[in-house]
């Protein structure tokens, strides 16, 4: 397999004033396409700068970091931007929809801003369907529950066919077994070739990943690869259903 992500003695030290802060300390990280990652860290181990370096939110200050061979780490905010638009689909906590516009309004929002429109219409659909939504395409996000607004987030991310999905605590706002729901969503998409790096403070939600990276004091200090990755259609046989969201 490939690398899509290639980071190598990456840093990033902030300056507040006379203190400097070093958020990451030469990290290197590599993940191939088809994987399917988690990074883990208590507050302050820097894995939400290395999410920003990692989705070109924000630049090293030193380092390499390829992305699908790109040395992103030398772009400027406009050349960033358009990686970010194009190769990164991004699956948020808060799910940061549109109130005022519906499912496939929100869908939509990537591609208005692509280059690329060829298409618009069916991929939005396509990307609808992937994720169990069709029936409330017309519908606005204060019609829907929390697991449908996050499917409505993955089928935002995957309007422009990214080369990688980052999911950045997808299923913190959710119960258990809408969590589980969101989690086979992630893990049917991986199957489909999909890679995807995923943040969580839930062990049992990484446990349904391939490997984990864990993060402290700016540094990769382990990493574990996930002999059986947990089923989440096969756990959820077991669970009880709280929400229809088919």
């Amino acid at each position: 397999m490939s690398e899509i992500i290639y980071m190598q003695g990456i840093t990033k030290t902030y300056h507040l004033g006379k203190i400097q802060v070093r958020a990451l300390r030469a990290v290197d990280l590599t993940v191939k396409q088809g994987e399917f990652v988690t990074v883990m860290g208590p507050s302050g181990s820097g894995k939400s700068t290395l999410m920003n370096i990692i989705s070109c939110l924000d630049t090293p200050t030193s380092g390499k970091y390829l992305l699908e061979d790109t040395d992103v780490s030398r772009l400027n905010d406009n050349q960033l931007a358009a990686i970010r638009n194009k190769k990164i689909g991004f699956v948020f906590q808060t799910f940061n929809l549109l109130s005022r516009s519906n499912v496939y309004g929100n869908v939509e929002l990537p591609l208005i801003y692509s280059a690329n429109a060829a298409n618009r219409h069916s991929k939005v659909l396509d990307s609808i369907e992937a994720v169990g939504l069709s029936k409330w395409i017309k519908h606005k996000p204060n019609e829907l529950s929390g697991g449908q607004k996050q499917r409505v987030a993955i089928a935002r991310a995957l309007t422009n066919d990214p080369a990688i999905i980052l999911a950045d605590e997808p299923t913190g706002n959710l119960d258990s077994v809408t969590g589980e729901e969101i989690m086979a969503i992630f893990q049917d998409l991986n199957r489909m070739g999909k890679t995807i790096l995923l943040v969580t403070h839930e062990m049992d939600i990484a446990l349904h990943t391939q490997r984990i990276v864990y993060l402290r004091d700016g540094k990769i200090f382990k990493q574990q690869q996930v002999e059986s990755p947990i089923d989440a259609r096969e756990k959820l046989k077991a669970l009880p259903k709280l929400e229809d969201v088919s």
